[in-house]
């Protein structure tokens, strides 16, 4: 074994494995906050854009195929979330933001499992 090299296979399992990981984090955290809180509490809101970008980063590098298989969940929404948060930041609207993480993020991981279940 190489020094340093891991065995780290990514391939559709990989990410799925990893944006159900931020999902669950940002459900966790997510819990009992309300749309203030989150407005003033810049690390908790700097946390989740940050698992955003990074659902959206793993969305985009899941092969075409799986996303077809599993073509029920909002593939295109997900990989596009990336760029208006990215590239926008300094204009996005809190209030969408926390609707999406307290309610869109949530109804994503369980649409996830189903979708998991169902294959």
């Amino acid at each position: 074994m190489v020094l340093g090299y891991m065995d780290n296979t990514k391939n559709d399992q990989y990410y799925l494995d990893k944006i159900k990981a931020d999902i669950a984090f940002i459900v966790a955290h997510m819990k009992d906050v309300d749309a203030q809180e989150l407005n003033d509490n810049e690390i908790l809101l700097d946390s989740m854009l940050f698992r955003m970008i990074q659902i959206s980063e793993n969305a985009k590098k899941l092969s075409g195929e799986f996303r077809e298989s599993a073509d029920e969940l909002p593939w295109n929404e997900l990989i596009g979330l990336r760029n208006r948060l990215v590239h926008d930041y300094g204009n996005v609207d809190l209030n969408i933001v926390f609707e999406t993480l307290k309610y869109d993020i949530p109804d994503l991981l369980e649409r996830l499992r189903i979708s998991q279940m169902s294959k």
